[in-house]
């Protein structure tokens, strides 16, 4: 309790200086992430992250001292050249994108294990710390690691907001950027810059393994939300902080397990946790876009279709003059198990159908909503078989599909196509083998046709 009264008042300098940092570097991760995916290089940060391994085994075995600025230069300059190189090979080669990732990945992180090992057997190797890079160490941080992803984090979003009409663009339609003069490459390029800025600063914190989960996760949650870039790009940056600061929270107040030397949970791996959960809260619930906003839109949608075949059965069971049966109901389509009594129950509900002894029949209220069912689904059989050269014995079947989704506009073009006016009756032809008028059953034909 008294851990968690010190993390809420920031007393302790130590966790001040890793909220801080953590939420800094997600922020940036998030944005600069949301981009690299609407552009489809999410990966490109994982091939980053991996790349910049050699470039601090290098930077050591120059420099024989263990600084994290020149770590940090080391893997800018070993992440731009794998960047270059991705470019390269897939500019002057036929390899496709995807493969010169793998390459570039596989490749660079080869040669850094191949170095670490040899600075493993230096007499100074043991105060290296690769290990830091690899799963990160954010609970070390100090101020002047917190200023360098401070100052990085601004620099890269600085970036965004001042190319932030050039990169909306280019993510959208990359060939009419082109088209308008603008150097494509040239943006590309820069927006990867900006990408390896921000996953050498973050290798510290979060390692070389989780940093592409950091800048892929929270930009991929935050599409959830919106359709629009701006707000993408803030949620994304919102979702990456709100990780950093409370997978380095949880890491301060949770308890390490008994068998680690440890003094808390790793923060790295608890952010990349917090991301993942955000996630998958996002994959769930998000309003328009969730599984369960979708399965609600699906479920109305079939319940909306259920219910009009039902109205539509009806009212051409008492067109036939036949008894609007369970059995009746059910031989005339091929419906989904408790779909029917579903939709029986709801036009029940709604008082669209009355149940006389077993016997269903459509109230004064169902017989407007089927006629215009009916309306809409033989005006547009007629269209089909008019306009579209469907064969007769298939309109049934492909009017079934779309007459749900038909507009009064919609169905005013097919009568002014079809030449019908407000007093004809509907021509359908003996071949499409549906009635002559859309009179009510039990009509005469001298009623208005509604």
């Amino acid at each position: 309790m008294s851990e968690l009264l010190r993390l809420i008042t920031l007393q302790d300098s130590n966790t001040r200086m890793v909220l801080l940092g953590t939420g800094a570097l997600g922020l940036a991760a998030g944005v600069i992430g949301a981009l690299a995916v609407l552009r489809r290089r999410a990966l490109v940060g994982d091939a980053l992250a991996h790349a910049a391994l050699p470039g601090v085994c290098v930077a050591f075995l120059v420099f024989r001292e263990r600084s994290l600025p020149l770590f940090l230069l080391g893997a800018l300059v070993f992440g731009v050249l794998g960047v270059l190189t991705m470019n390269a090979i897939r500019r002057f080669t036929r390899i496709k994108e995807d493969a010169a990732i793998a390459i570039v990945l596989g490749s660079f992180f080869g040669l850094g294990i191949a170095l670490s090992g040899i600075i493993q057997r230096l007499p100074s190797g043991n105060r290296a710390g690769l290990d830091g890079f690899l799963f990160g160490k954010a609970a070390g941080m100090v101020q002047a690691d917190v200023t360098l992803i401070a100052a990085s984090s601004a620099l890269a979003l600085f970036g965004v907001v001042a190319l932030y009409k050039e990169f909306k663009l280019v993510g959208f339609d990359r060939a009419f950027a082109g088209s308008l003069g603008w150097r494509v490459s040239l943006l590309d390029l820069i927006l990867m810059c900006l990408l390896a800025i921000v996953t050498v600063v973050g290798l510290p914190a979060v390692g070389v393994v989780l940093m592409a989960a950091l800048l892929i996760i929270p930009g991929v949650t935050a599409r959830f939300w919106t359709d629009r870039l701006a707000p993408h790009l803030a949620l994304a940056g919102f979702f990456g902080m709100l990780s950093g600061l409370i997978g380095s929270a949880l890491s301060a107040v949770l308890p390490a397990p008994e068998s680690s030397l440890s003094r808390g949970f790793p923060t790295g791996p608890l952010i990349v946790l917090v991301a993942g959960s955000l996630f998958v809260l996002s994959l769930l619930f998000a309003p328009r876009r969730g599984l369960i906003a979708r399965w609600r839109t699906a479920r109305r949608l079939q319940q909306h279709i259920d219910d009009e075949h039902l109205l539509r059965d009806l009212y051409e069971l008492q067109e036939a003059n036949t008894p609007a049966t369970l059995a009746s109901l059910t031989a005339r389509r091929t419906w989904r198990k408790g779909s029917l009594q579903s939709a029986l129950r709801r036009a029940l509900a709604n008082a669209d159908v009355s149940d006389r002894s077993a016997i269903f029949t459509l109230t004064d209220s169902g017989l407007t909503r089927a006629v215009r069912v009916i309306r809409s689904h033989r005006l547009w059989e007629l269209y089909l078989h008019e306009h579209a050269g469907v064969a007769p014995d298939h309109v049934d079947r492909d009017a079934d599909l779309i007459e749900h989704f038909i507009t009064p506009e919609l169905l005013a073009k097919f009568e002014a196509q079809l030449a019908l006016g407000d007093g004809d009756a509907l021509r359908t032809g003996a071949a499409l083998g549906v009635p002559l008028s859309l009179h009510p059953p039990g009509s005469s034909t001298s009623e208005a046709r509604p």
